[in-house]
């Protein structure tokens, strides 16, 4: 069982302890029945007395079975809430028919029951009939002002209503609890996710151009080629091992990623693409709270030029607040196909850090920007 689900049914076991100690008041009706044991009467109203005992205390056994208590007012009476009520309704009628004044005490428990077990507006209806009605049969049959009995009915069923109310609550609550929590983890899906996309989309596309550039050079049968190759499959090697070490970074939670290293990434990308690079020799300027906002858009607009643009220049510009990614390819339909994953979570990046992503199509080429605080 979950920690929630305990929390949820502790109060409710706790409900038939709670009506047993009530029962107490019980003991007039029965003291009263005793003293006519000899007469059929006394026996039936004993027997009647009990049997009403025992069905309000299964009342509250299925209340902490259901957890009725913890129901919005919206929903329905249940079949077996409308058997349980009426079979106090009965009893208590009976028990009042056979003992008289003393019988009136059954009221109480009825008045309790239905906000027990009904939603609130009907609960509140029964409560009054039971007020009224005590009021009114002490008088039809001059046994007296029952305003005690009333007293009783009314307070009863008002802490119930708050006890009903305050588990409704805390029900409402948990599940809120747990909702929060299920979004956390969505959360925290949705970034590992993005993060990875990040991760292997850029080194991925990287180790591509590399293996079909070596391709290419191993084919052409030049010596100066085949050694240009051998470099190029080093540079393999390394790129796996460097992306393998990016994924165990993410996933134990602790990877870094920085803006001098995605520029020098970038540079060995768009050389093996043959894409002439015009990349920063320093970003100094580049305050501690921007870098990482700043390596990452780095990083996206390299990878969509190199994978997608066709250019064949890019250049990257960076300064105190702005970093932009530009190329003279395909323009915005170069776009479209990365859009769906890295451009949507650099854009979330940039939202966090107060920034904005800036696309626009040059004609021809690209511009990606990302600007601190906006236009």
């Amino acid at each position: 069982m979950s920690t929630t689900e305990t929390r949820q049914s502790s109060p409710g076991r706790l409900g038939p302890w709670f009506a047993l100690v009530w029962l107490f008041f019980l003991g007039d009706p029965l003291l009263a029945a005793w003293d006519r044991r000899d007469e059929l009467a006394g026996v039936l109203g004993l027997v009647v007395t009990v049997a009403f005992a025992a069905l309000y205390m299964l009342t509250w056994v299925r209340v902490r079975r259901e957890r009725w208590l913890t129901r919005g007012s919206s929903e329905g009476v249940g079949r077996s809430a409308l058997v349980l009520f009426a079979g106090l309704v009965v009893l208590a009628g009976l028990d009042i028919a056979l003992l008289g004044e003393v019988g009136l005490t059954c009221v109480v428990y009825v008045a309790i029951s239905s906000v027990v077990l009904f939603p609130g507006r009907i609960a509140l209806g029964v409560v009054l009939v039971c007020v009224v009605g005590s009021l009114g049969l002490g008088a039809v049959e001059d046994w007296g002002s029952q305003a005690g009995v009333a007293f009783g009915t009314l307070a009863g069923s008002v802490a119930i209503f708050g006890l009903r109310a305050l588990l409704a609550r805390n029900a409402d609550l948990l599940v809120a609890q747990q909702e929060n929590a299920e979004l956390a983890v969505e959360n925290e899906r949705s970034r590992f996710a993005r993060d990875l996309h990040d991760i292997l989309g850029h080194s991925l596309t990287v180790i591509t151009v590399k293996a079909e550039l070596a391709r290419r050079l191993l084919e052409s049968g030049d010596a100066d080629d085949r050694d240009r190759a051998r470099a190029e499959v080093a540079d393999l090697e390394r790129l796996g091992r460097d992306a393998l070490a990016d994924v165990r970074r993410a996933v134990e939670g602790y990877r870094e990623i920085t803006l001098p290293g995605e520029i020098s990434r970038a540079r060995e990308a768009l050389r093996a693409a043959g894409v002439e690079a015009d990349l920063p020799g320093t970003v100094d300027e580049v305050p501690g709270d921007l870098r990482d906002l700043f390596a990452w858009t780095v990083r996206e607009g390299v990878t969509n030029v190199v994978r997608h643009a066709d250019a064949r220049a890019c250049v990257v510009t960076v300064d105190a607040t702005s970093v932009e990614v530009r190329d003279d390819g395909q323009g915005l339909r170069s776009a479209s196909p990365g859009d769906g994953h890295g451009l949507a979570g650099l854009r979330e990046r940039a939202a966090e850090a107060g920034a904005a992503v800036v696309l626009r199509d040059l004609e021809p080429g690209l511009s990606l920007r990302v600007v601190s605080g906006g236009e």
